[in-house]
């Protein structure tokens, strides 16, 4: 298949526009769990770090399994997979309705919700680079925010669906709204030339046919007539002959043809088959060694481990508040009446504003984009240590609203990656942080809760959350002092395509 140069424009705003609302239907349920967080403890009975599995799994397995979903969409494309990943969606969301348990909700929502989010995350964001390269920036804002804006309206769509039909009735609406993935996937129309070439050849076609244990090869027209020619004249020979002495030769020219023409060309063929194993199994061995020597190569860069441990430890730290304000609030005694909007819609709203914002900022050539995401960092972990002082609608809206804001340091985070390990070595970098990210996500939520069932109090959960996400941003920030540099100067000269952070702003 051979792709046309991208349009910047055309059917590529469809794609932005399908994708965006792709994004708003699959992610505006699981981003705005903490909703139904409340729902589920009263429901099931039990703890809060049991009940906070459902939303991190949901939230964190599509990034863990971000490498098979690459493979699915190079492999079947973004508009099979969107279409195949919105039934997930629908249909893991339906199924939650009928949880009898907790533990059904860990495979309905946690993984089949969460896993379908991943596939149609990578469907989109495929689909918007083929259609697009002067503008791919814009696109990819653009769809991004589609989760951000779904956060900001499921969260009060499901409590209104809550108060009216209960809460299975919320999750068959819910489910039902996400059927709309379908249509959108079905506009996801792959961008092919017209004038394609004919398909190449599978893995298997392209070996050559020496390498067919039960190829043979096509005689010419002169080889046939030799062969019927010398058929008839054995044949008049042997008929000239008794009955049993026919038999006999009859059954030694099968027995020497099938000894000495057949044995000899099957064990040869055999053997050339077995060494083409050999050379393709050392082939695809040779590529994962190089895979775990280009990984090691990455962690030496000490920015980028440093980069490695903070993204791990501000998921750890950071995602809880989106899933846990809510019930925060909650147990802080707030009277519902004060509720002017919910808090997780005004995390959805800030976290729109703050990855624009951000986005905007990292492109200009004064701004350092290191220092400002750890700056995002060193922030976040700020706004997590006032939330145990919080005691008000008023100041917990606030910090809501801050802490959306900060969260939009994910539309920087590739800037920061590339800046670090280098264009040729981001799509390897990226991935290893994003595994990591999803890992965060799922292990957050539930240490948190387990901090409330242990001590009955969320403070003592949000100085713990706060402490991970300043640790990540202060490692990072040593790591990334101007004298680092002038030690890597001093120090042996670095392997071939890798790259050294430059921490000067690079105007």
């Amino acid at each position: 298949m051979v792709f046309r140069k991208p349009p910047d424009g055309g059917w590529g705003w469809v794609i932005v526009v399908v994708s965006f609302f792709t994004q708003f239907l699959c992610y505006g349920s699981p981003l705005a769990v903490g909703v139904l967080y409340l729902e589920w403890l009263d429901a099931f009975g039990e703890g809060k770090g049991k009940t906070a599995w459902v939303g991190s799994l949901a939230n964190g397995i599509g990034l863990l399994a971000s490498p098979v979903c690459s493979i699915c969409v190079s492999s079947f494309g973004a508009r099979p997979v969107a279409i195949f990943s919105g039934f997930m969606v629908a249909g893991g969301l339906m199924m939650s309705s009928f949880a009898p348990n907790i533990y059904f909700l860990y495979i309905s929502y946690g993984i089949v919700v969460g896993l379908g989010c991943g596939l149609l995350y990578t469907a989109t964001v495929t689909i918007t680079c083929h259609y697009f390269d002067k503008r791919r920036g814009l696109a990819l804002g653009l769809i991004s925010t589609g989760s951000s804006v779904g956060l900001f309206i499921y969260a009060a769509l499901q409590r209104e669906l809550i108060d009216l039909y209960g809460l299975d009735g919320c999750l068959l609406i819910v489910g039902a709204l996400s059927l709309n993935i379908l249509a959108c996937g079905s506009l996801m129309r792959p961008l092919e030339s017209s004038d394609s070439p004919p398909p190449e050849k599978t893995c298997v076609d392209k070996v050559p046919d020496q390498y067919f244990v039960y190829h043979e090869k096509e005689k010419t027209v002169e080889e046939n007539i030799s062969i019927l020619e010398k058929s008839y004249v054995d044949e008049k020979c042997v008929n000239n002959m008794p009955d049993y002495k026919q038999d006999s030769i009859l059954n030694k020219n099968v027995l020497s043809s099938i000894n000495v023409n057949e044995k000899d060309t099957y064990k040869k063929k055999v053997v050339e088959q077995t060494n083409f194993c050999k050379q393709l199994a050392k082939r695809k061995w040779q590529l994962y060694l190089n895979y775990w020597e280009e990984t090691v190569v990455l962690f030496k860069n000490k920015v980028f481990s440093a980069l490695f441990v903070a993204i791990l430890l501000f998921d750890i730290g950071g995602f809880p508040p989106s899933l846990l304000m809510e019930d925060v609030a909650r147990s802080a005694n707030i009277n519902e009446d004060d509720y002017h909007m919910p808090l997780i819609s005004i995390i959805g709203i800030m976290t729109a504003v703050g990855k624009l914002t951000l986005g905007i900022l990292a492109d200009f050539k004064w701004v350092n984009t290191l220092y400002l995401y750890v700056t995002t960092l060193l922030m976040t972990g700020v706004a997590l240590f006032a939330i145990p002082f919080a005691k008000s609608y008023l100041t917990l809206a606030v910090l809501s609203g801050i802490l959306g804001f900060l969260t939009g340091n994910w539309s920087i985070f590739p800037y920061v990656t590339t800046k670090t390990v280098g264009i040729e070595k981001l799509t390897h970098a990226y991935g290893i942080l994003m595994f990591f990210a999803g890992l965060g996500n799922s292990l957050g939520p539930p240490i948190v809760g387990w901090f409330y069932d242990w001590t009955q109090e969320y403070d003592t959960a949000f100085y713990f959350s706060g402490f991970c996400v300043l640790l990540g941003g202060f490692l990072l920030l040593l790591a990334a002092l101007p004298c680092w540099n002038a030690c890597t100067n001093q120090s042996s000269k670095l392997p071939p395509n890798t790259y050294s952070y430059k921490v000067a702003s690079s105007a």
